[in-house]
């Protein structure tokens, strides 16, 4: 009975982190810039610059927006193409596992005998860790290329800094709960696997 509970707990870990990576997609506010903002006047102006996977946006002191949304593919930045499709792939390997892992779930009557449901189980996670690794690879190009600006502008204090915005803390968060997620169920097929090996040779007497 553990079992199937430590499955469901995987699942829906797994499912939340999936969630969380697709939800920085449609976010604003991956790297925000402020300027402006300074005490000494009656009138203090702050104006934000923010961008995400999809556009640049300037807002003023009086919150309205003005964006630019990138232009054809070939046009966009190479950091922001790699970390679009890292994602991309990422999301797509989550839901093939995810797909995979009804057939491996003890609660569930698809899939045949326990030990092919733990194969599938392990087969599962396996595309959960890789589509993991390509959401983490996308958020670490992202704020490494971020952090070598931020670090980069100290010495031209002219040019805009950038900060992480958001959006990149949400995504790792998600990219911990899907390996979370994995080792759970792991965790409860390779006991299973381990118990049987140890236990047919005294079968055979």
């Amino acid at each position: 009975m553990w079992r199937r509970h430590a499955q469901i707990l995987g699942l829906l870990l797994c499912m939340l982190g999936c969630c969380f990576v697709g939800c920085t997609l449609a976010m604003d506010h991956w790297r925000v810039a402020q300027q402006g903002g300074q005490g000494g006047s009656s009138v203090v102006v702050t104006a934000w610059y923010w961008s995400d996977l999809w556009k640049d946006c300037y807002e003023d002191s009086t919150a309205v927006v003005n964006c630019v949304d990138f232009g054809v593919l070939w046009t966009v930045k190479s950091y922001i193409q790699a970390v679009r499709g890292l994602l991309l792939i990422g999301l797509c390997l989550g839901l093939v596992g995810t797909v995979l892992t009804f057939f491996g779930m003890e609660c569930t009557r698809l899939g045949s005998d326990h030990r092919s449901k733990d194969r599938m189980l392990i087969t599962s996670s396996a595309f959960h860790l890789v589509g993991c690794v390509s959401d983490l690879a996308g958020y670490c190009l992202y704020i490494n290329t971020v952090v070598a600006a931020f670090l980069h502008v100290k010495a031209d204090p002219a040019k805009q800094r950038y900060e992480l915005g958001p959006p990149l803390y949400l995504g790792l968060v998600g990219c911990f709960l899907i390996f979370l997620g994995c080792t759970v169920h792991c965790a409860t097929a390779c006991r299973v696997i381990q118990y049987e090996r140890q236990k047919s040779p005294l079968e055979k007497f």
